[in-house]
């Protein structure tokens, strides 16, 4: 027995030994084989040279384009006919970790260390890197610190080597520190491809983003296809499988989708054609997005690559990633404005000094007030590879990058980030361990508000009409004002045939009467989506040719919390009958003078009799139910008089008008709630003649 277990002990050592011994590529390993051996070297040899080229643009810190994917698919060649060496190994290796999928070269470094530690002296600094995205970070600072003693030419890497070792040191601590948060991988929006640039409505309940999933297009000499972009929405809390975006939004090339403008009526994207990437908007025109149009020279240069774009809150500005010019990198972030937005004439683009890193800046994301950006970014306080971070417009400078903390960012590349509108939740998309394959959709749930997040609360303002239609310090606590907001969305159609209406809304600031927006609802649906601050008061005009127009009045305090209103809006055409109530008229308590804040209000029913010179109208007062019906006659009679009055006074003949107090008579709602009884208490027109 004893003898048998001694024998099966050295056949076991003998066979581990056997599979650990590297076999190098040489004729006289191979001789029963020689046209294999012929053709293995000959994809080596092809292979070597664009790996060469991968290398010399990776630690250039620049795109590496396509070289580590054509050099890995030759290498593959080769690694069929013999997989037991350990250069080639570690070859593949560097490879698949240039990749989206860095996670799939574990096993090539690690076969190569088993095969031959001494293969390639940077062996030791991608163990190391490995070791860093398990999270291993103390035991990867040490194998950092034995390469670069070690190494003879490790001056060469210096900036490379402070860079990880920096990252190991923020990782211990934000690990140690996570957010309370989930952050889940979206699994039926997410395949073995890359999806990337999610863009998600303000209510949650639709998304954009790009893939380069299988399609409908060729694949390339390496079996890979073009980004498409793709739309989705939620039903019964799930999100349905996505659908490619009909029409010339997407190509035969790579279409990657940047953004979406707060009102969901255009789009950035970026688009690569023959080397060069240059960034295209697009127009949401009925229910089809235009054929994209490249932008201004001084954003879309000639000479220099540009790619993930975003619209300032105010539209005259757009930020986005270019290659440096000094060449020294990669991508910065720089913005370009425009003095005017009829010429769009943007102007020469400048460099974002302070949020710049030695490394690489990545997607790049305003918040609708201006004051918040976000980006990520290879350097400054990162745990590995990109990490999103967050900086504030203050006194006119942007603050120095603070990391989003983990689990939002991980030692993975980590991209893009699109907060809801109520800062409980967030899509990331990541290529960290443990998702389908490239880069992954993520959902980041916050837990509550016992740790304030780092997160504003402005969301991408994405229109339902999508369908079809040099700081290193970490942080711990990051201050946020929360700006609250309304959110008021839906959709204008006609009353009778509940079809859709092309219409013009206005948004005016009730304290000032002036028309702070303009902007119309889809030709093909009717929706649209509108976001008000808090601490105004707002009235809302609806407006559509052949119609009564429609008012809504939202005034919102300072304090409030976060609201989303979705209402289908009925527009009335002008016919006999049809009654119009006037949302922003106000009175005094218990009153009948009217405020100023009514003057916008009383002047767009002024100009649509001026529109409609045959339209006779009647003015009804109308009040809830507290106290006597003789004295809510009186007020609401009262009431109506005076708008009479006004209208009288800017010209309007005595015989189109008339007044007609109800007082409770006529209620709306229950006067039984706060709510009910505020909406019965209204003035109203009705037309008698037209």
């Amino acid at each position: 027995m004893k003898n048998t277990l001694t024998i099966l002990i050295c056949l076991f050592v003998g066979i581990t030994n056997a599979n650990a011994q590297n076999i190098d590529f040489k004729s006289a390993n191979f001789k029963n084989d020689k046209e294999g051996f012929k053709k293995a070297e000959a994809a080596i040899e092809f292979g070597d040279i664009y790996f060469a080229k991968g290398n010399e643009l990776a630690f250039g810190i620049k795109d590496v384009e396509d070289n580590f994917k054509i050099a890995l698919k030759s290498f593959e060649k080769a690694q069929k006919f013999n997989p037991s060496n350990a250069f080639l190994n570690f070859k593949i290796g560097v490879c698949l970790f240039n990749t989206t999928s860095p996670s799939k070269s574990f096993s090539y470094f690690n076969k190569a260390k088993e095969l031959d530690p001494n293969c390639d002296p940077l062996l030791p600094y991608y163990l190391a890197y490995i070791t860093q995205l398990e999270g291993k970070f103390d035991e990867a600072m040490k194998m950092y610190i034995s390469f670069e003693t070690t190494y003879k030419k490790a001056e060469e890497f210096k900036k490379f080597i402070d860079q990880r070792k920096k990252e190991c040191e923020n990782g211990k601590k934000l690990i140690a520190t996570p957010l309370r948060a989930w952050v889940d991988n979206v699994e039926q929006l997410n395949t073995d491809s890359d999806e990337l640039a999610p863009s998600v409505s303000v209510d949650g309940g639709e998304m954009v983003f790009s893939s380069d999933r299988k399609n409908e297009n060729p694949s390339d000499s390496l079996g890979a296809y073009d980004y498409e972009i793709y739309t989705t929405m939620i039903d019964h809390g799930k999100w349905i499988k996505p659908t490619r975006i009909v029409g010339p939004l997407n190509t035969k090339s790579d279409d990657v989708v940047n953004t979406i403008s707060y009102d969901g009526t255009s789009m950035l994207l970026h688009r690569s054609s023959n080397g060069q990437t240059d960034i295209y908007e697009s127009k949401l025109q009925g229910a089809m997005w235009s054929d994209p149009v490249v932008m201004n020279k001084n954003i879309s240069t000639e000479k220099f690559n540009e790619r993930y774009a975003c619209y300032n809150h105010d539209g005259y500005k757009i930020y986005f990633i270019r290659d440096n010019e000094d060449n020294t990198k990669g991508y910065e972030l720089v913005y370009s404005g425009m003095e005017s937005k009829l010429r769009r004439d943007y102007a020469t683009a400048t460099f974002l000094t302070m949020l710049n890193s030695k490394f690489n800046e990545g997607p790049v994301y305003i918040t609708i007030k201006g004051d918040v950006l976000y980006f990520a970014s290879q350097g400054h306080g990162s745990i590995g590879g990109y990490d999103i971070f967050m900086s504030k417009f203050q006194q006119g400078l942007w603050t120095a990058p603070v990391n989003l903390g983990y689990p939002i960012n991980t030692p993975y590349d980590d991209f893009f980030f699109a907060p809801s509108v109520n800062g409980k939740t967030a899509y990331i998309c990541s290529n960290r361990e443990g998702g389908k394959g490239g880069f992954d959709i993520y959902k980041v749930t916050y837990w509550g508000p016992d740790k304030t997040p780092v997160l504003e609360t402005e969301d991408y303002l994405l229109s339902s009409v999508l369908v079809p239609m040099k700081d290193n310090n970490i942080e711990s606590k990051v201050e946020v004002n929360k700006k609250f907001l309304t959110v008021f969305k839906g959709n204008t159609i006609d009353a009778l045939t509940s079809k859709p209406v092309l219409a013009t809304i206005d948004i005016t600031d009730n304290a000032s009467g002036k028309v702070t927006e303009s902007f119309e609802t889809n030709s093909a649906t009717g929706k649209f989506i509108i976001t008000l601050t808090s601490g105004k008061n707002y009235g809302i005009a609806v407006k559509a040719k052949g119609y009564l127009f429609h008012s809504e009045n939202f005034d919102i305090p300072d304090g409030g919390e976060d609201n989303i209103v979705n209402k289908t809006i009925e527009l009335k055409n002008i016919a006999v009958g049809n009654t119009i109530a006037l949302r922003n008229i106000f009175f005094d308590l218990g009153k009948s003078t009217l405020r100023l804040e009514s003057n916008a209000e009383l002047d767009r029913l002024l100009k649509l009799l001026q529109d409609v010179p045959t339209l006779k109208i009647e003015i009804a007062g109308h009040t809830d139910n507290t106290g006597s019906a003789s004295i809510n006659e009186t007020l609401s009679q009262a009431r109506a008089n005076e708008v009479v009055v006004y209208l009288k006074s800017k010209g309007v003949s005595a015989d189109r008008l008339s007044a007609k107090g109800y007082g409770s008579k006529v209620p709306v709602a229950s006067n039984n709630t706060d709510e009910g009884r505020q909406q019965n208490r209204r003035t109203e027109f009705k037309i008698i003649a037209n």
